[in-house]
């Protein structure tokens, strides 16, 4: 997946990069432009130099080139000046005789220097690596009425190698204040970019943070343009999934509330029909009648705590603060009876006098608590023994329910969560009791895990947060 802030910052900075390699390759033909025209310069001053030494006589050349003059022109030892004089041009007078003659179609013009560049081997040894030099040409006629006009060639040479060391250290000087420009650019742009992208990592962080359940529209007042309509636009969405799940809520409250009434009912006949009936298979299919209902009435009781507890029931969760150890003694006391009938041994072990405040919707939590006490009853067994905990670990309150039955396998210890699964063929529950606790610890900002509990049997630990939690 290619991110988009990554994305933004290639192709802001590709032109900035191919902006660079262009100005540098200007630069570079800019400067030994400049380095050319330095080099020319001097060339010429040396050619005309040189030419004074030669002066036309009468009958030929007078050639006054003292070792002092030559000194001056090769006063450089890292690049040496070459010179020639020739007449007529091309045969050698004076210098060194390997300097090229100017190429063939250029223009000669008199008195004026022609610059060209050409490959020099240098003396004394013919066979060494040739020189790539820039040479100036400079024809001059010479003679008078007495002898015939003639023409002298007089070419100065040097190596490119100065040229192009002066392109390259004008380059440097150029370039590194570029780069640094450069650099500081893509730092602004790299901010740029990042400050761009904020509203869309703050948008991402607010749905990244919320409960899977949470539909309520999402803000970004102060967000651009584009990302307000796009919070719009999911908004909209949320807003009409919001209106379908309430729909669906409010439908299987009332089917549900619409069902305890003929379902209690039926329960009420059927006892009735049980204690007067005589024959014992009417008493065995009417038993089965009964135990339906029970069931029926049961999972009906289910489905309205499943509506209460699942986060679109309500905008907000009322909480109030209560001593969580007096609330699980009260919940196990109003569940003996029930365990007394099952044959199961139930407890509670909390500290004698001492408060555990917790800050929770009282109705939810002794809903999965009740849920979890029940499922430990049915499915532990007869003479088996239920035993309720409750302690602190720092900032959480945790509520523990250990059986000594046969427990769950641990590859079915998540999928039990699940609506409608059970991990047992036994028992007469729906398969709704785990997920309707799983969504009321969620809904409170706590977890809910299974483990195994010594020396056998299910752990079931529950973590609460003690202190008030923003929605």
């Amino acid at each position: 997946m290619v991110s988009l802030h990554r994305k933004l910052l290639l192709w802001l900075l590709l032109p900035q990069l191919v902006l660079w390699v262009a100005g540098g390759f200007f630069t570079y033909r800019l400067a030994a432009g400049y380095a050319n025209r330095a080099i020319d310069a001097s060339l010429a001053q040396a050619s005309r130099a040189l030419l004074r030494q030669v002066k036309p006589i009468d009958q030929g050349l007078l050639i006054d080139f003292p070792r002092a003059a030559q000194d001056v022109l090769e006063a450089d030892p890292r690049d040496p000046l070459m010179y020639t004089v020739s007449t007529p041009p091309g045969h050698f007078i004076l210098g060194n005789e390997n300097l090229p003659l100017p190429p063939a179609g250029s223009e000669r013009k008199l008195d004026t220097p022609t610059f060209y560049d050409g490959d020099v081997v240098p003396q004394p040894d013919p066979s060494g690596t040739p020189k790539h030099m820039r040479i100036a040409a400079l024809y001059v006629a010479f003679g008078d009425i007495s002898a015939p006009q003639q023409t002298m060639l007089v070419q100065v040479a040097r190596s490119s190698a100065n040229r192009e060391e002066l392109a390259r250290a004008i380059l440097a000087d150029t370039l590194l204040p570029l780069s640094g420009l450069m650099l500081l650019m893509s730092v602004i742009v790299w901010a740029g970019i990042r400050a761009g992208l904020a509203p869309l990592a703050r948008l991402r962080r607010e749905v990244e943070s919320r409960a899977p359940g949470d539909l309520t529209p999402l803000k970004l007042d102060l967000a651009p343009t584009e990302l307000r309509s796009l919070a719009g636009a999911l908004n909209d969405l949320l807003a009409s999934v919001r209106h379908h799940v309430g729909a669906q809520q409010r439908f299987i409250a009332d089917a549900a509330h619409q069902l305890r009434t003929p379902l209690a009912g039926l329960k009420s006949q059927t006892r009735l029909a049980l204690e007067a009936a005589g024959d014992d298979t009417q008493r065995a299919r009417l038993d089965m009648v009964h135990q339906s209902a029970t069931r029926s009435a049961h999972l009906v009781a289910q489905l309205l705590t499943l509506a209460r507890a699942e986060p679109g029931a309500a905008a907000t969760l009322e909480r109030a603060r209560f001593d969580l150890h007096r609330f699980v003694q009260e919940v196990a006391a109003h569940l003996v009876p029930r365990a007394l009938r099952a044959g199961v041994d139930l407890g509670v072990e909390v500290p004698a006098d001492i408060e555990l405040p917790a800050h929770a919707n009282a109705a939810l939590l002794r809903e999965a608590l009740t849920n979890l006490v029940d499922n430990a009853i049915r499915y532990a067994g007869r003479g088996a023994e239920v035993t309720l905990h409750v302690r602190q670990e720092g900032a959480d309150a945790v509520i523990v329910v250990d059986d000594n039955g046969p427990g769950i396998a641990a590859a079915d210890r998540e999928r039990v969560f699940e609506r409608f699964v059970r991990a047992t063929e036994g028992g007469d529950g729906c398969g709704l009791g785990l997920a309707i606790v799983r969504e009321i610890i969620e809904r409170h900002h706590g977890t809910v895990t299974l483990g195994d509990a010594e020396p056998h049997g299910l752990r079931v630990t529950i973590r609460l947060p003690r202190g008030p939690v923003a929605e």
